[in-house]
């Protein structure tokens, strides 16, 4: 793969996003934008797909190959690009309804089979384009154009569904937090395999204020906790919080009260196999009591479907007689007809 680590910002960028104001998409497109010139992969080496949605207008912007697919296929489209060329680095977007309603189905089988994708998931539990009907992670009892009493659905947790896919790589970042999210994208990039990096971000139409305890650089000092493998887990605004185990379970604990000290805080392990104590992470929340968890919470090495795939192809074709169409042909009987 051409990596020259000498890419211009202005080398990714294409046409004027067509957006509204303050929508979380500027502030990803941003991020994105600068963390591939950072990775440094060539334009002509990166794909970007997406489905349908605001969130999938993303390619346009973008000066690489792109497609815009149809509703809940980007995983699909994406998997195929990769597998015909593995040399590419392929950006899969989608939103919460485009990747977890109608797309739902190739998303947990991305997951399963380990594509080597780069898989952004902008979440802002809404269906923006189609003005404002509640979608697959909307919250019990979300009032909405389609729900306007309420919903009665319990919401899908997009790590819950990676998790349970067997996904190997599941990041979280904010999407106005433009430092962190572009690590979360190089950690992505650097991932082999399929990695899911979920993008939390308002709708400021349909949804605005769906992630405000941690939409702001103090919100996120007191509502969310910024994990790093190997580092304690603690939190707040002097990390005078920490996460230690209670049981099966985690608890919030003062440093300094209770005989707490920093030594009995838990220590982050996104390598761990075990994804027990990275899904307990993965699933806090403020309505329990608990930091919402940003960063890379679980990141482990395994055989990619992409590499696997090929590998076969090599191996039977080195078995036959025949590698290509035209000797294919040549393999039968071949009469001359004059």
């Amino acid at each position: 793969m051409e990596n020259t680590n000498q890419w211009e910002l202005s080398s990714f960028k294409k046409g004027q996003p067509r957006w509204c104001p303050g929508c979380g998409d500027h502030f990803f497109l941003a991020s994105l934008h600068k963390a591939m010139a950072e990775i440094g992969v060539a334009p002509h080496m990166t794909a970007v797909i997406s489905g349908i949605g605001c969130s999938s207008r993303l390619p346009y912007y973008v000066n690489t190959y792109a497609m815009q697919t149809i509703h809940g296929r980007a995983a699909a489209i994406a998997t195929g690009v990769k597998v015909t060329n593995p040399e590419l680095t392929v950006w899969q977007v989608s939103g919460d309804g485009d990747g977890l309603a109608i797309g739902g189905n190739h998303f947990i089988h991305a997951m399963r089979r380990n594509i080597d994708l780069n898989m952004i998931l902008l979440n802002n539990r809404i269906y923006g384009l189609t003005k404002g009907q509640y979608s697959p992670t909307s919250p019990r009892g979300f009032v909405s154009k389609s729900s306007p009493y309420g919903t009665v659905e319990d919401p899908f947790r997009p790590a819950e569904l990676c998790f349970g896919a067997r996904g190997n790589f599941f990041a979280r970042t904010v999407a106005n937090d433009g430092q962190h999210t572009v690590r979360m994208l190089h950690a992505a990039h650097e991932h082999k395999g399929a990695s899911v990096v979920e993008v939390l971000q308002n709708c400021v139409i349909f949804n605005n204020g769906a992630y405000d305890p941690v939409y702001t650089k103090d919100g996120r000092k007191k509502n969310a906790i910024y994990v790093e493998h190997g580092q304690p887990l603690v939190f707040g605004e002097n990390n005078e919080y920490g996460l230690v185990q209670e049981g099966f379970g985690l608890k919030v604990a003062k440093i300094g009260e209770n005989g707490v000290t920093i030594d009995d805080i838990l220590v982050h392990d996104a390598h761990c196999v075990d994804d027990t104590l990275q899904l307990k992470l993965a699933m806090m929340s403020n309505e329990e009591g608990f930091p919402i968890a940003l960063g890379v919470i679980r990141d482990v090495k395994a055989p990619t479907y992409d590499e696997a795939v090929n590998a076969q192809i090599e191996e039977v074709k080195a078995m036959k007689k025949y590698h290509n169409f035209a000797e294919l042909l040549e393999t039968n009987d071949i009469w001359e007809v004059k």
